[in-house]
């Protein structure tokens, strides 16, 4: 009795358990087609993208850049192909390293950090370990292709630039991206691109590069291509980066260079009517083709570390004493605010006696009115003009005309170079410390002060164009592959408030310079055609003066206005004034042509059509200037070049 109660006991116990269980099996089963529902209804779409992905792998198709081209259509920068050696990691055998290294001809530990460093991102994505290889090295790497997986080659395009000039300052270079710039440049490119590192290629880098196009191809579960994913009907075509049409006089721009031969210094000339760069060059420079696909380390260290600073440029990022140039800034004010009467004379014995100090000039001029002082260079009128003037208007003036801040020319870096003020003796000699024997040295443009090239080119055309400020710029379109439009950048425009009047009286003196009897500047002269301008011998504490001209040309209608600077060649006369002199014989004796918006506009024509399939941009011209420090002040007026 007792045994068999036992038995039903331990019978409804194992129905009960098995109950339990199939219920527990039958819940997990609702749950699991109900999951399964889910992610086939509501997250289809979803979870189907990324198993497509993992299918697919994206090959990126560089796009070609866009090209540049001067003022009248001639092409500057070209563009060849170029080969680069890739490695894909998750299908790179490490053990065939020092294979690929000894046909590259390069050292294994670089393919090995290149490998590693790009298998942290993405093991499927390509890694490029070797750019600008002969072809020869393709031919090889072809036929080593079935014991090298993972190893093949891209075709690109690398920088070609004309025999004629260099430009190289103004061009600037590409470079491999660096990973400080990977991540301050977001997503758009991958370890191994190139970017525009300086000038032209660097300001206008979003434009110049286009947009990339991707391959897909099909992979099988151990991540080998097996094919054109979908036929090839996914793929998306990259978009030609967009065109530069530049302001560059090709012919004016040889010849700055040429003149620059053998000197430190620079040269900036513009036309004062619009701010349209004619030519800006910097020496000593270097062949911009050396950066055009891979450069050996020890020629880049021999760059970086030659004290000529040949990757550096003058143009825009030299600071300099502008000597006596500045001397025109003090007219300006001391006319403006009727400080003086520009037909009384001053008697000038070739030296100024100011407290305990004797400030020398470098000739007894006798006695001099205003005109003459600029004609003959006569420190001593402007030591006295320097103190009637005062610090706060010669402050005022020297920002008026440029000086203290970045002009927003379009070339990559510059700087602001220093105007006096103040603040700035306050700063670094203390309040109250600091008396007017320290103005005494500004009316002659020397002490703490200092201008760039490119800043001495606006203030000659401030003067060359009756008082209207004009924003420097090289590039005057650009050229919308897509659309094929021409879209213009348009600088500003600010009329500065400066009397007619006391222009009139500066620019007779700047013309006596070249054509007086007593002018300081006679080497910059050139036969019928009527020359303005200043020369300056700007004291150097570490070396020989440094020798400034500026100026501009015809007097009567400006189309050239220039700035030379010679570093350490002495008196600016001498040096300088015949370099500008030769550059305004060859761009206005060879007729001054405007641009030749008809050829342009053929070459715009001519472009083939991209595959892009982008809308066409109807784009409001100022988004597309990067010059992007304007000045703020009202008012101010926008004109097209021309």
């Amino acid at each position: 009795m007792g045994g068999t109660i036992r038995m039903i006991g331990i019978d409804i116990g194992g129905k009960v358990r098995a109950d339990v269980l199939r219920t527990v099996i039958i819940i997990l089963m609702a749950l699991l087609v109900i999951r399964l529902f889910q992610l086939q209804l509501f997250h289809r779409e979803e979870y189907g993208k990324q198993s497509e992905q993992n299918s697919v792998r994206p090959v990126v198709q560089i796009p070609i850049r866009g090209y540049i081209y001067d003022r009248h259509g001639e092409l500057l920068v070209d563009n060849h192909p170029s080969y680069s050696v890739v490695i894909i990691p998750n299908d790179f055998d490490m053990r065939n390293v020092s294979t690929v290294a000894k046909v590259l001809g390069i050292d294994t530990s670089s393919i090995k950090e290149k490998i590693e460093n790009g298998r942290r991102r993405s093991r499927f994505a390509p890694v490029k370990v070797a750019r600008d290889v002969n072809f020869e090295t393709i031919a090889r790497i072809e036929e080593l292709h079935s014991s090298l997986p993972g190893v093949s080659y891209e075709v690109e395009v690398k920088r070609v630039y004309p025999d004629s000039l260099r430009g190289s300052h103004l061009f600037g270079y590409l470079k491999e991206i660096s990973e400080a710039q990977l991540l301050q440049y977001g997503s758009y490119y991958e370890p191994g691109d190139v970017i525009g590192y300086t000038g032209i290629e660097e300001a206008y880098e979003t434009y110049l590069r286009g947009e990339k196009g991707y391959r897909f191809y099909s992979v099988n579960s151990l991540g080998q291509t097996v094919g054109a994913y979908d036929n090839g009907l996914r793929d998306i075509p990259p978009r030609e980066g967009s065109d530069l049409f530049l302001s560059i006089d090709v012919s004016l721009q040889e010849l700055a260079e040429k003149l620059l031969q053998g000197r430190r210094g620079a040269i900036v000339a513009m036309d004062p009517q619009n701010g349209e760069i004619l030519a800006l060059a910097s020496a000593p420079d270097y062949d911009p083709g050396i950066f055009s696909g891979a450069t050996p380390p020890s020629l880049w260290r021999s760059l970086t570390q030659d004290e000529s600073r040949p990757l550096f440029n003058r143009a825009t990022l030299g600071t300099y004493p502008p000597g006596s140039t500045f001397k025109m800034v003090l007219a300006l004010a001391a006319l403006q605010d009727h400080l003086i009467d520009p037909n009384k004379k001053i008697f000038c014995p070739g030296e100024f006696r100011f407290g305990n100090r004797v400030f020398k000039d470098h000739g007894a001029h006798g006695w001099v009115n205003l005109t003459e002082a600029i004609e003959k260079s006569c420190n001593v009128y402007f030591y006295q003009l320097a103190l009637k003037v005062g610090l706060d208007r010669l402050n005022k003036f020297g920002q008026l005309v440029g000086f203290g801040q970045p002009t927003g020319i379009d070339v990559g870096e510059e700087k602001s170079g220093i105007l006096p003020s103040e603040q700035l003796f306050d700063r670094l000699y203390g309040k109250g410390k600091w008396t007017k024997g320290f103005l005494v040295s500004l009316g002659i443009g020397q002490g703490e002060i200092s201008v760039t090239p490119v800043q001495m080119a606006v203030y000659a055309s401030i003067l060359a164009n009756g008082g209207t400020y004009v924003q420097p710029h090289v590039v005057l379109f650009i050229r919308d592959k897509v659309s094929k439009k021409l879209i213009p950048l348009s600088p500003r425009y600010k009329k500065l408030p400066i009397a007619p009047e006391a222009l009139s009286v500066v620019r007779e003196g700047m013309r006596l310079v070249v054509s007086g009897p007593g002018g300081t500047g006679h080497a910059a002269a050139v036969r019928g055609i009527e020359i303005a301008g200043k020369t300056g011998t700007a004291q150097n504490p570490h070396g020989k003066d440094h020798a400034w001209f500026v100026g501009f040309a015809p007097f009567d209608n400006p189309k050239i206005a220039v700035a030379v600077i010679i570093e350490n060649a002495g008196f600016g006369g001498a040096q300088a004034a015949p370099l500008a002199g030769a550059l305004i014989e060859q761009y206005l004796k060879r007729g001054a042509q405007p641009v030749q918006y008809d050829a342009v506009v053929r070459s715009a024509t001519q472009v083939p059509a991209t595959n892009g399939n982008s809308p066409v941009r109807d784009t409001n011209v100022a988004q597309f200037s990067p010059l992007s420090n304007l000045l703020q002040e009202n008012p101010v007026t926008t004109r097209k070049s021309h």
